[in-house]
C-alpha cells in the first residue's frame, strides 16, 4: 500500500489507549466542563445501571440475563456516543466532539476488548476531531492505532475500511500531500460501494472529499462532475422519502402525527452531514464565476426537500422561495411547478403545526 511504511516506521509504537483518558482528564475543571456539556449531560442518566453493582441472581440463568441486558445498555450508549460525536463533528463543532468520541472507546472497550477492530470507527472520531482542532500528529496517532487494528483483524467489514480510507484522505488533504489523499479517497470509495453501492448517501462522502480536492487544484471540470454526482445522490435519496410522504397524504395517513419521529430516514449525524455537504455544495456554486442557475435551484430543491422532512419549515421555506425565484429568471415552466408544489406543501405543514 502506498505511504504504508512511511506511515508506520514514524507512528508503529501503538497508543496506549488509558493515555487518552488520563490527557484529557489532567486538563481539569475546563475539560470536565467541556465533557459534561459535550455529553455527560445527555448520557448520565444510561450511566446509573452501568454503575450500580449487579445484584446475586439465583441461577446461571438469571446471571446471563442479567449480563445480556448490561451489554445492550453498553451498545446503546456506543451507538449513541458515537453518533451525537459524529454530529457535531459535521456542525464543525470539533473541540465537543472529542469527550462523545472518547466515551463511544471507552464503552467499546468494555464490552469488546482493546485489540477489537469495533474500537476503530471511535479511533476514526477522535482522528477527524484532532485534524478539525489543527492537532495533526496527534490525528495521524489516532490513525495508525486505528490502521495497525484493521491490519491485524480478519473480520474487517467494507464499511470500516471505507471510513479509515477516508480519514487518511483528510489527513493527506490537511498536509496538503493531494495525491495520497486522492489515493485513500478513491480506496474511501471502492469499500463504500462494495459495503452500500456506489449511489448511497453513505458513499457520497468519499465523492464529495475527492471533488474538493479537485476544486482546491482549480480542476473545475471533475470538481464539478463530482459535485453533481453527490447532489443527484441526496436528491434521489430525500425525493424518495418526500414522495411516499405525499402518497401517504394523500391516502389521509398522518406520518406527521405525536407518533413522527424521524422521516428522513437519517439519524442526527446523517442530517447534519447532509446540511453540510449541500449547503457547501450551494456555496460553491454560487461562488462560481460561470454560474450555472439549473445546478444552483437544484441544489436548493435538495436543500428544501431535506429541512422539511426534518420538520424545519422555516428553512425549507427560505430554500425553496430562493430556488423559484431562481427558476422563474432561468428555468422553464415545469421547473418551476415542482418547487411552487413543494412550497404549498411547506405552508400546509406550517398551518399545521401551528394549531
Amino acid at each position: 500500500m502506498r505511504g504504508e511504511k512511511a506511515f508506520f516506521s514514524k507512528f508503529q509504537k501503538k497508543i496506549t489507549l488509558p493515555v487518552c483518558f488520563l490527557i484529557w482528564k489532567a486538563n481539569g475543571p475546563v475539560h470536565q466542563k467541556a465533557d459534561w456539556g459535550s455529553i455527560h449531560e445527555k448520557i448520565c442518566p444510561l450511566l446509573i445501571p452501568l454503575r450500580t453493582t449487579m445484584p446475586f441472581y439465583n441461577s446461571e440463568e438469571e446471571r446471563q440475563h442479567g449480563l445480556q441486558q448490561l451489554q445492550k445498555r453498553q451498545k446503546h450508549l456506543i451507538e449513541f456516543c458515537y453518533t451525537v460525536a459524529q454530529k457535531y463533528l459535521f456542525e464543525g463543532r470539533y473541540e465537543e466532539a472529542v469527550p462523545a468520541a472518547l466515551h463511544s472507546l471507552r464503552f467499546r472497550m468494555n464490552v469488546y476488548g482493546l485489540n477489537s477492530v469495533e474500537l476503530v470507527p471511535a479511533y476514526l472520531l477522535l482522528a477527524e476531531a484532532s485534524l478539525g482542532l489543527g492537532r495533526i500528529v496527534q490525528a495521524e496517532e489516532y490513525l495508525s492505532q486505528a490502521r495497525w487494528t484493521v491490519l491485524k483483524s480478519t473480520d474487517c467489514s467494507n464499511a470500516t475500511h471505507s471510513l479509515l480510507h477516508r480519514n487518511l484522505g483528510l489527513l493527506y488533504m490537511a498536509k496538503e500531500n493531494f495525491e495520497e489523499a486522492r489515493y485513500h479517497l478513491a480506496n474511501d470509495i471502492y469499500f463504500a460501494s462494495c459495503a452500500f453501492g456506489t449511489d448511497d448517501i453513505r458513499t457520497s462522502g468519499g465523492y464529495f472529499h475527492l471533488a474538493n480536492i479537485f476544486y482546491a487544484l482549480s480542476k473545475m471540470g471533475l470538481a464539478d462532475t463530482l459535485y453533481t454526482k453527490v447532489s443527484e445522490i441526496w436528491f434521489t435519496y430525500l425525493n424518495d422519502h418526500y414522495q411516499v410522504l405525499l402518497q401517504a397524504r394523500s391516502q389521509q395517513t398522518d406520518l406527521l402525527g405525536k407518533q413522527f419521529v424521524n422521516d428522513t430516514g437519517l439519524d442526527e449525524a446523517q442530517e447534519a452531514e447532509a446540511i453540510q455537504i449541500l449547503t457547501s455544495i450551494l456555496n460553491i456554486r454560487e461562488s462560481s464565476s460561470s454560474k450555472a442557475p439549473q445546478k444552483t435551484v437544484f441544489i436548493m430543491k435538495t436543500l428544501s426537500m431535506l429541512y422539511y422532512l426534518m420538520l424545519e419549515c422555516s428553512m425549507a421555506k427560505e430554500y425553496a422561495k430562493r430556488a423559484l425565484s431562481l427558476a422563474k429568471e432561468h428555468l422553464s415552466v415545469q421547473e418551476q411547478r415542482f418547487i411552487q408544489a413543494l412550497l404549498k406543501v411547506i405552508s400546509t405543514e406550517e398551518e399545521r403545526s401551528t394549531k
